[in-house]
């Protein structure tokens, strides 16, 4: 009987990874992975998706999109009533406060990036390496559970993106990353159109992040929300721990190796 860890992941991103065209109203990628304990999100998490859809939408099977309910489209139309908007909102925020998981986020500021390096990596790619490396750390030295199997959940993005992020993955998982280690990881991919409770939560994480840290000055209440999730060192620091960003606050370093993030040194 194979041993499987206690806990799983769901992933998912916002923004696109393109070097060559870049969004200059959003100049970034976020990767989000949402770390869940297992008992926990099938007592908690998932029974309170489903009942937040049954009073909202009626039924279960929409599957909720931060750009969606955002833009109000599709399903999500009836946002354009105030009203409705301000209840099914409130519960949705309160939704998320509540769901017990622990958040590590990777931020991508692909300008600096592609300027910065001859031969650039797939931002997916580099920011995956950053957070796998942080959920075995947490794990290990958080948890102390690193022992298992654990399942790490990717939505679909087409069959050419998926062959090479499972490559990326299982490659790193091996120990080509930058400690060596051999990660206790396993790789699942869901259909976009699964109805994941973990995958539309992480949905929902992602771009709040990436606009924390595109504007840091601007009011930003998802991020309330979400900031006492991320993982944080012992003394409470969030940035490096929890919250990778590559650069660090936008400032352009020389293009050396990302350094070791819980080293006694400045984190990046």
């Amino acid at each position: 009987m194979p041993k499987y860890s206690d806990y799983i992941v769901y992933v998912d991103e916002s923004g696109d990874h393109s070097l060559e065209k870049i969004n200059s109203q959003y100049p970034i990628f976020v990767l989000a992975f949402c770390l869940f304990k297992k008992e926990e999100y099938l007592s908690e998490c998932a029974p309170a998706m489903i009942r937040l859809k049954f009073e909202h939408l009626g039924h279960d099977q929409i599957v909720l999109h931060e750009r969606e309910i955002r833009k109000q489209l599709g399903p999500f139309s009836f946002l354009r009533d105030a009203t409705r908007r301000t209840a099914f909102l409130g519960d949705l925020n309160r939704l998320v406060s509540a769901s017990p998981f622990t958040i590590v986020a990777v931020v991508i500021q692909k300008n600096w990036y592609r300027d910065s390096y001859a031969i650039p990596d797939n931002p997916y790619h580099l920011a995956l390496g950053f957070g796998l490396e942080r959920l075995y750390r947490h794990l290990r030295d958080i948890l102390g559970c690193e022992d298992g199997t654990l399942h790490i959940v990717f939505e679909s993005r087409g069959r050419v993106e998926d062959q090479a992020l499972e490559l990326e993955f299982r490659r790193t998982c091996d120990g080509q990353n930058l400690q060596g280690w051999t990660l206790p990881f396993s790789f699942v991919l869901a259909d976009k159109r699964g109805n994941s409770t973990g995958l539309q939560l992480a949905d929902l994480v992602a771009r709040p992040i990436g606009l924390r840290v595109l504007r840091p000055g601007q009011t930003n209440r998802a991020w309330d929300m979400l900031e006492p999730k991320i993982r944080r060192s012992p003394a409470g620091r969030v940035e490096g721990w929890g919250l990778k960003i590559f650069p660090p606050n936008g400032s352009k370093q020389s293009a050396g190796p990302p350094s070791n993030p819980e080293s006694p040194a400045p984190i990046e």
